[in-house]
């Protein structure tokens, strides 16, 4: 191309990006505003699919613990085709751990579907999913960790409430299962509230919550793993914050990291939009040796105290034997002082 002809159509490409909308900037996309899309219900001899979007699983043991959870909670197993495939640390290519989602979706067969581990790499299979096809066959997914990125993209394309809980391969304690039968099962309203004080304690020192602001809020509830959700930054597989309640956890990340992270979320103009705040547990996030650095309070603090909005830390969410099973996606209400959510609608249509 001609020197001079190729630096002029530079020009008229650089002025039009500076013309084009905010919502159309590099990292700036237009979050999704979909309406809610409640998954079906279990019917009592449900089948559900177990998928491996993730990392890849090291045992053959975890596949057959993961079926034997299923048949334990009163249903029918079926594993997705590539559960056992491996590239590197993922479970398979990026479109076979895409196809066995797309599959499940679509499977008339399939009544949901339980994420076997996180890990890394959900974030990968976003662009290779079909939401056409999950939009038009609603089912309930249910995972954490790395499953953050599928939580939002579902809710961000299709509106899809999906599950913020155990995988297959975690622990499954008698109140994890209680939690899945209160949703699942039985269809309640939930109160998320910390457990009281074990039975060997003065004090309530495993289930502590902290509030950092006073107040009573509702909103639609989103959230998840930090690192996965800001990691999605710029992308337009996140959902609207706009009055949301937002809900985080991490692990094994120093408070720098923390901070960082956080600060992605208020440059992306997400913090100033949410209407309520939920931390829960961050194993292994305490300050290292060395130089001094914030405590992950501090870094709290810093970005949510001036929102002005209820918020607290400590809840049942993130990688702990016992945890809350979150619908990602309902409307509830937060309140900061007793430490507690409340699901305030039918989840399932």
């Amino acid at each position: 191309m001609n020197k001079r002809h190729f630096l002029k159509s530079c020009t008229v490409l650089g002025a039009g990006a500076l013309l084009a909308p905010a919502a159309q900037a590099i990292g700036v996309p237009q979050q999704s505003t979909l309406a809610t899309l409640k998954p079906t219900a279990l019917p009592t001899d449900a089948t559900i699919g177990i998928a491996s979007p993730s990392a890849a699983t090291a045992e053959h043991k975890d596949i057959i613990l993961a079926q034997q959870l299923i048949k334990a909670l009163g249903y029918r197993v079926k594993l997705s085709p590539h559960i056992m495939a491996r590239r590197g640390h993922l479970a398979g290519l990026d479109q076979q751990r895409a196809d066995d989602l797309n599959g499940f979706f679509a499977d008339p067969n399939v009544d949901a579907i339980v994420c076997l581990r996180g890990g890394s790499g959900a974030a990968r299979i976003l662009p290779l999913l079909d939401y056409p096809i999950i939009k038009a066959n609603p089912k309930p997914l249910l995972g954490y960790s790395d499953i953050t990125a599928l939580h939002n993209a579902l809710l961000a394309k299709t509106g899809l409430i999906s599950f913020h809980g155990p995988n297959a391969t975690s622990q499954w304690n008698p109140f994890n299962v209680h939690q899945f039968k209160q949703l699942f099962v039985h269809h309640e309203r939930v109160l998320y509230q910390n457990l009281d004080k074990a039975d060997d304690e003065l004090v309530n020192r495993h289930y502590l919550t902290q509030t950092i602001t006073s107040g009573q809020s509702q909103g639609h509830l989103i959230g998840g793993n930090l690192s996965v959700l800001s990691a999605l930054a710029g992308s337009d597989y996140l959902p609207n914050f706009e009055g949301a309640i937002l809900f985080l956890e991490d692990i094994d990340e120093a408070p720098y990291r923390i901070d960082r992270m956080m600060s992605t979320l208020k440059l992306m103009g997400a913090l100033d939009k949410i209407n309520g705040f939920v931390f829960g547990d961050c194993n292994q996030c305490q300050p290292g040796s060395g130089y001094g650095s914030l405590t992950l309070e501090q870094v709290l603090a810093d970005y949510i105290a001036p929102l002005n909005i209820p918020a607290y830390h400590g809840a049942m969410i993130g990688h702990i034997d016992r945890q809350f099973i979150l619908p990602v996606g309902a409307q509830v209400k937060l309140d900061a002082d007793q430490g507690s959510i409340r699901v305030l609608e039918e989840v399932f249509s």
